[in-house]
């Protein structure tokens, strides 16, 4: 994990294992804007480990309230 302007970035290994799933699925997902993603500027995505972290509790948040 890195961090860009105060927030904690993570790779796209480290959300595809969150995930898991391959990381390429995790770019297509930031193609798709399915999930917010920034480039380094090497050209690399890396994702907002708050924002990865909140997308993974979407289902368990759906579960409780049905």
């Amino acid at each position: 994990m890195s961090t860009h302007d105060g927030q904690v970035l993570m790779t796209p290994a480290e959300v595809a294992a969150l995930f898991r799933v391959d990381p390429k699925t995790v770019s297509r997902w930031a193609e798709a804007g399915k999930i917010p993603s920034v480039r380094t500027l090497g050209g690399h995505r890396r994702y907002p480990a708050d924002e990865v972290h909140q997308l993974l509790d979407v289902p368990r948040q759906q579960r409780a309230a049905g």
